[in-house]
């Protein structure tokens, strides 16, 4: 059985201690570094290389915020997505590298629901929630985005840099330049599945909530144009310059 399994069957007695208020877990169920598997798996994904450097306050955060957003959000509804969320499962789901227009939608209509504008209700929530995150997210990364360029300039003046050291900096740096990256692309294929939902909704149960669903989207698509987490034009990683010129091109 793998460690993952392991992890979740072990969890489960204790499933229904975990939330307090508000679906929140315990603090004393927390630990640092719960999302740290996201630098090692974006980077094995691109075939770039993984920094043993531990990570800052800010990729830490980074990390955190990257979560909710990286994660479907038909799965935040499931029974693992709270021990998903704090890493108590160790479990990362391969099937999110690959997106499904009509997913969102499929997982959505699979609960059924006395009334259809119980649908629509789920749909703005959903798409307000993630306008609710991009924002703090959008904060950290530029963070981290000037912590990395100062990074960067310091590999060409510090002296007496090991090549271990110097190898770690750069894959550090494009490692968080990979994760701003998947949020990016995780939020506009959203939009896209979101839009795909709202255009299903019209057909089969037109509503007048079908306005405020459109204001949402607009303003979600609003809202990741602002957080600029990849250059404009580019679909490529914002790499520093020293990652950018060390590190082989993202073809994968």
């Amino acid at each position: 059985m793998k460690l993952h399994k392991v992890r979740v069957l072990l969890c489960l007695p204790i499933i229904g201690c975990l939330n307090t208020d508000f679906g929140r877990v315990r603090p004393t169920l927390r630990s640092d570094d719960i999302h740290r598997w996201m630098g090692p798996a974006v980077t094995e994904r691109y075939g770039e290389a993984e920094s043993a450097f531990p990570l800052t306050d800010e990729e830490r955060t980074l990390r955190d915020l990257a979560y909710p957003l990286i994660e479907p959000p038909y799965d935040r509804q499931r029974w693992y997505s709270v021990l998903n969320e704090y890493g108590l499962s160790g479990m990362f789901l391969q099937t999110w590298w690959y997106y499904d227009q009509a997913a969102y939608t499929a997982e959505m209509f699979a609960v059924p629901a006395r009334s259809t504008e119980t649908y629509y209700a789920r749909l703005i929530r959903d798409i307000r929630n993630d306008n609710v995150r991009i924002g703090p997210f959008a904060r950290v990364a530029r963070v981290v985005s000037d912590m990395d360029a100062r990074r960067d300039k310091a590999l060409r003046y510090v002296s007496n840099l090991g090549n271990r050291e110097h190898g770690n900096a750069v894959a550090r740096m494009t490692e968080n330049a990979l994760i701003a990256r998947w949020v990016h692309q995780s939020l506009m294929e959203r939009t896209y599945a979101y839009n795909f939902a709202l255009e299903k909704l019209v057909v089969i149960a037109p509503s007048p909530q079908a306005a405020e669903v459109e204001r949402q989207l607009n303003l979600m698509r609003a809202n990741i144009a602002e957080a600029a987490l990849v250059p404009r034009g580019s679909m490529g990683p914002w790499l520093p310059k020293a990652a950018a010129s060390a590190a082989p091109p993202v073809s994968k």
